[in-house]
């Protein structure tokens, strides 16, 4: 059992020390915070990636993501080819009074179109004005941050070793292609001056 009233001791003597301190006042705004890199501020929407899947408004806690599209009919790429329709998006927006920054929709989002970034300064008088659409979410993605170097130690990802593979096979049906249409035109020359002088 301890001496009575050590506790009490000890408690003034973390205020003592603390009251021995200088304070420091960050002066903000005029003095801006020196944030993490990965501060989980506002979300911002890579437009081009979206596909409308809803993943996101649906895996969303506080349901705080909106999401209107409609349907529009592609034309065939080929000749012969059949019609099909893809979902275009007319509204997305977050409503940031209801968000809880859990990140969620982000690590749902099948195709990378929802980002941290760490613009904090989005204050409003009216709380209907935290509901912020695509145009402001997109203009937040300008301030996401690069995502960190890959250890160059790493396995090469499997995506970008397929597309080499890709490139790499597509290359050599190019060059094979232009080897032989060289050769056939190199044989017509050939042939085109065999005829002249037989003539």
């Amino acid at each position: 059992m301890g001496i009575p009233g050590s506790g009490l001791a000890k408690g003034l003597a973390v205020t003592l020390r603390t009251m021995t301190r200088k304070s420091h006042t960050a002066q903000y705004p005029d003095a801006q915070p020196e944030l993490p890199p990965r501060t989980r501020g506002v979300i911002g929407l890579f437009e081009e990636n979206c596909t409308v899947c809803m993943l996101c408004a649906r895996e969303c806690p506080d349901w705080c993501i909106y999401i209107d599209s409609h349907k529009e009919t592609v034309p065939p790429a080929a000749p012969g080819g059949r019609e099909r329709s893809r979902n275009v998006l007319d509204r997305f927006a977050i409503d940031f009074a209801l968000c809880m920054y859990c990140g969620i929709c982000i690590e749902v989002c099948p195709f990378d179109a929802l980002f941290w970034s760490p613009e904090f300064e989005y204050a409003e008088e009216d709380i209907r004005d935290l509901t912020h659409e695509r145009d402001k979410l997109r203009e937040w993605m300008w301030t996401v941050p690069a995502p960190p170097a890959l250890d160059p130690r790493a396995e090469e990802p499997k995506e970008l070793a397929a597309a080499r593979k890709a490139a790499d096979k597509l290359a050599a049906a190019e060059a094979a292609q232009a080897a032989e249409a060289a050769q056939t035109e190199a044989e017509q020359t050939e042939a085109e001056h065999g005829n002249g002088a037989a003539s």
